[in-house]
């Protein structure tokens, strides 16, 4: 007799073909959905204090969830514009210095490395005159193909700086109508559930959402951890601009290798201006590995897998193995889709003990 299909299972295969379609067409459009992914993410972040300024506010004084929303936002770019106003003076005050002192900083290179060069046979000067004629040379050599090379490239990063400029514009037009019908988006999702599902996806969802919700905790516990521990050893250390250079650590540390890589950077350069010697960029590389290790084996895995119920190792491998997988954006979402796939595995875990393929002896 020839296999035939019911009437729901064709429904089945025609609903589960067009959610396959719909999952290819937004990995298609990936590159114009990352506005709106932030905007979401940001939106799953911030909803919790828009609900409360709408629903208990400030000394029992609701607010109308629009102007709710509104002051969220104007907040959180109140919050960028100080860390702005926090790095660009240190920015604006270590350029002009790191200019002057370049000539002596090549010249005590260059007196300390080219005497090791010569008796490898390598007969080059490190200071600014060796500077300036290595690259005169190379662009003289290269002629016109490294001007055609650079204004390529130029042309190249100002496509890229147009289709950031336009990311960071739709950000916070999403940011608001999102947060704006954050319950109502959600209660549509819902409803698209099929109905068997949806009892159980719901709980699913509730469970991740605590998870996620201590995962944010975990995360401003280290951030603020990350701060004082950079600021307070910088400053021991003797570094003039320790506490904006410790504050920005801390607070960026949350982007891997971006937190760590500027203010590291600016520690650097602050130290190379400040004190003679390697003796400051030797303490600056020493504050900033024992940060590291701080931050990856004690911190993130104490302070977030914990709460999070992640063993310590469990989150070092999960930051490894993201890393590896999807690189810079996977070490971001390491520790939150880490917390979704647990709850995911709890349950796996409890039909596997319940199956009869287990219980059968």
């Amino acid at each position: 007799m020839p296999f035939s299909f019911s009437s729901e299972q064709k429904q089945t295969v025609l609903w589960l073909a067009l959610a396959l379609g719909l999952v290819a067409l937004l990995i298609k459009l990936g590159p114009i959905l990352a506005p709106f992914v932030a905007a979401a993410i940001m939106a799953y972040a911030l909803n919790p204090v828009v609900d409360w300024l709408s629903t208990k506010g400030v000394k029992k004084l609701a607010l109308p969830r629009q102007l709710a929303v509104l002051v969220v936002i104007l907040l959180v770019f109140a919050v960028l514009l100080v860390l702005a106003l926090i790095v660009i003076p240190v920015i604006q005050k270590e350029i002009p210095l790191l200019q002057e002192q370049i000539p002596s900083f090549l010249a005590k290179i260059n007196a300390a490395v080219a005497p090791k060069l010569h008796e490898l046979g390598i007969h080059v000067r490190l200071d600014g005159t060796g500077v300036k004629r290595i690259l005169s040379q190379y662009f003289s050599a290269s002629g016109d193909e490294t001007w055609s090379k650079l204004l390529a490239s130029v042309k190249v990063g100002g496509v890229a700086l147009l289709g950031w400029l336009v990311t960071l514009a739709l950000v916070p037009i999403a940011l608001f109508y999102l947060l704006l019908d954050w319950h109502a988006i959600l209660q549509r999702v819902e409803n698209m559930i099929p109905r068997r599902w949806a009892a159980r996806t719901v709980g699913l969802a509730h469970e991740v959402d605590q998870l996620l919700a201590q995962y944010l905790r975990g995360q401003l516990a280290v951030m603020l951890a990350l701060c004082i521990y950079y600021s307070v050893s910088l400053g021991i250390a003797g570094l003039e601009v320790a506490l904006p250079v410790g504050i920005i650590t801390g607070l960026l540390i949350f982007i891997p290798y971006i937190g760590f890589g500027l203010g590291m950077i600016l520690a650097l350069i602050a130290a190379v201006l400040q004190f003679d010697g390697l003796h400051g960029l030797v303490v600056v590389a020493t504050v900033y590995g024992i940060g590291q290790v701080i931050e990856g084996f004690f911190l993130t895995p104490r302070l977030v897998g914990e709460r999070i119920g992640l063993h310590p190792l469990t989150v070092i491998f999960a930051l490894l193995a993201f890393g590896q997988l999807f690189g810079f954006v996977g070490v971001l979402l390491a520790l939150p889709a880490s917390a979704i796939l647990a709850v995911a595995f709890k349950h796996v875990r409890i039909h596997y003990f319940n199956s009869s393929f287990y219980r059968q002896s």
